[in-house]
């Protein structure tokens, strides 16, 4: 019983110091910082934005909570001495990481940079050769329990596993992508950045703390107490020829095993040291690999959302729109509305405008069948369904390719303009005015060439960014 007194009043002592200690707040600042980024990409885009920044940002804050309350609790098996100079290095390593490429954010990058460089050190002896403050540095990363580190790094992993299989394909931000051929193409952006604070236990300084019936994986010390470690793991990818639901289902189980691997090795440093270095150099590479892979498996197969002629291919659904209460999914293709073919977004405009009071929709699904929706449209209720679909080449604006640093981000929110698409109105400037013009023609009955090609510089957007506007069907 005094065992678990001792262990609760210590945990909860580092809880306080957690939420006193800045770096647990500048990584909330940062979760949603990035949300921030992906709502100014999705305006910048497809003019409207699918979930709030600070919503995301809470679910990223709570489901990291529930994270860190688990790690937590192995970290009693565990133990390591994760001091506060240990903590000050990952963070150093991992904001200089992320200056280089956002995904490497990771703990897994750094707590393996730290173990790489630690293994140099012990192999080379360089302390010998140095003076002052860099001797002092050096010294400071000689004695980090890099095993530990790993450790943590390992279930880190495994936490950030189910984390992206839980929330991956919920949180997924539809982008649109420049093919290698120059055509815009639709992608969905499974990324989540989690702050996961952990206490972790550790040695006591100066016979402090309190003593254990067991022994700890690392660690022989007499007495132990708990230390904050608030951390941050990161997931990014992107899709254009998965669904974001089995893009993340496999991110997760990819993510699962590297982090059952490089726990294991680490464990195993604890009998055995050498194997520390070999966890440091796996948790860098196999890490890079499981990006490689992510990449290999979309090569060669062809993209999900473009639009091919036989119908519209749907994009993205708006939360809470009609197109939500219909059951209407990405990747579906609408063939026909109120008895009309739909075969481009000027169509589906038409079709939705034939029958006032109700909506009937032919779709086909993902694996190809076809069935039949309907829906009662009401008063104060706007004509379009809450859709985004599928681009076409008058798309004005296309991520930027690849994984970007924070500075790139900072400077275009990821988003670059395609050099072929000068002409017509500029609908990134100021989304809301351009929607409301291209659809007050049409809205009217007109159906003029002036009206058709404003209504096709949205890129399809225009049946997502109009569902907010809040008119009454005309």
């Amino acid at each position: 019983m005094e065992t678990l007194l001792n262990l609760l009043t210590e945990a909860g002592q580092a809880l306080v110091g957690l939420l006193t200690m800045p770096y647990y707040s500048i990584a909330i600042l940062l979760v949603w910082w990035l949300a921030a980024r992906g709502v100014a990409l999705q305006r910048k885009l497809i003019h409207v934005r699918m979930r709030g920044s600070v919503p995301l940002t809470l679910s990223r804050v709570g489901a990291g909570l529930a994270a860190g309350a688990a790690l937590s609790l192995v970290s009693l098996a565990a133990g390591g001495a994760l001091t506060a100079e240990t903590v000050l290095a990952l963070w150093a390593a991992a904001l200089v990481l992320a200056l280089l490429k956002l995904r490497w954010i990771c703990m897994a990058y750094a707590a393996g940079v730290l173990g790489i460089v630690q293994a140099v050190l012990a192999w080379t002896d360089v302390r010998s050769m140095a003076s002052g403050k860099l001797s002092d540095v050096i010294g400071a990363l000689q004695v980090i329990d890099a095993p530990a580190l790993l450790f943590l790094a390992g279930l880190l992993h495994i936490a950030e596993g189910l984390l992206v299989r839980l929330q991956g394909a919920k949180s997924a931000i539809p982008v649109f992508l420049e093919s290698k051929r120059g055509k815009p193409i639709g992608a969905y952006a499974l990324s989540g950045v989690w702050p996961v604070p952990v206490i972790w236990m550790v040695p006591a300084a100066d016979g402090e703390g309190f003593a254990l019936p067991w022994m700890p994986l690392f660690g022989d010390a007499a007495a132990w107490s708990f230390a904050a470690v608030p951390v941050l793991i990161g997931f990014s990818g992107r899709t254009a020829t998965f669904w974001p639901e089995r893009k993340a289902a496999a991110a997760a189980r990819d993510l699962l095993i590297y982090g059952v691997l490089i726990a294991g090795l680490a464990a195993g440093a604890a009998f055995w040291a050498p194997l520390a270095a070999v966890a440091a150099v796996l948790a860098f590479a196999l890490h890079e690999g499981i990006n490689w892979l992510n990449r290999m498996r979309e090569e060669g197969r062809p993209p999900l959302f473009v639009q091919d002629g036989n119908g519209v291919r749907i994009f993205a659904v708006l939360p809470g729109t009609p197109a939500a209460e219909l059951g209407l999914m990405p990747g579906e293709t609408i063939r026909k509305v109120n008895g009309l073919p739909t075969r481009c977004k000027e169509e589906l405009h038409e079709a939705l405008q034939r029958q006032s009071a109700y909506t009937k929709l032919e779709v086909v699904n993902r694996e190809g069948e076809v069935r039949f929706l309907q829906r009662a449209r009401y008063e104060g209720e706007h004509h379009q369904l809450g859709l985004v679909l599928a681009p076409d080449d008058d798309v004005r604006y296309v991520a930027v390719p690849g994984y970007e640093s924070v500075w790139r981000m900072l400077r275009n929110a990821g988003a670059v303009r395609r050099p072929d698409a000068a002409g017509g109105p500029d609908v990134s400037a100021a989304p809301a005015e351009a929607d409301s013009a291209a659809l007050t023609e049409a809205d009217a009955g007109r159906s003029d060439q002036a009206a058709a090609d404003r209504n096709a510089g949205q890129a399809g957007a225009v049946f997502a960014a109009d569902q907010l506007s809040g008119r009454t069907q005309a």
